[in-house]
C-alpha cells in the first residue's frame, strides 16, 4: 500500500536544497517514503480542513520505488543495522554513566567550599 498522505501521522517536509522527507511520525512505515504497512494499527484519518489555510506549494512527486524495497533487501539491511546498534547501546550507556559520575566528583572537588 502506498504512503497514506491523509494519515494523521504522515509528515512531509521540504528543505531549501530541494530534498523532501516523507515519513511516518510514529516510525511504523519501514518502507517509507514508498509504502505504509497494509494493516497499520495506528492509522488515523487526518481531520478534514478544520480552519486550515492551504498554500499554493505543490509537493515534489515521490521518487520511484527502488527494487530493494520490493525484494526485501532494504528491510533486511535496516534490521541488521538495528541489531548492531542495539548490541552496543548498553555498553555506550554504561560508559556515559561512568563518565558522568567521574565528572561530577571532579566538579565537586573544584567548587568545594573550604571551612575555616
Amino acid at each position: 500500500m502506498p504512503m497514506r498522505m491523509e494519515c494523521k501521522h504522515y509528515e512531509s517536509r521540504s528543505y531549501p536544497n530541494g530534498d523532501t522527507v516523507r515519513r511516518c511520525n510514529l516510525d511504523l512505515a519501514p518502507d517509507a517514503p514508498w509504502r505504509c504497512p497494509q494493516d497499520c494499527s495506528r492509522y488515523e484519518r487526518r481531520l478534514a480542513d478544520v480552519a486550515w489555510t492551504h498554500g499554493s506549494l505543490v509537493p515534489h512527486p515521490t521518487p520511484p520505488e527502488p527494487a530493494s524495497v520490493t525484494d526485501g533487501t532494504a528491510a533486511a539491511l535496516l534490521d541488521e543495522a538495528a541489531e548492531i546498534i542495539n548490541a552496543v547501546s548498553e555498553q555506550v550507556k554504561a560508559e556515559i554513566a561512568a563518565e558522568q559520575l567521574a565528572g561530577s566528583s571532579r566538579w565537586r572537588r573544584i567548587f568545594k567550599r573550604r571551612r575555616k
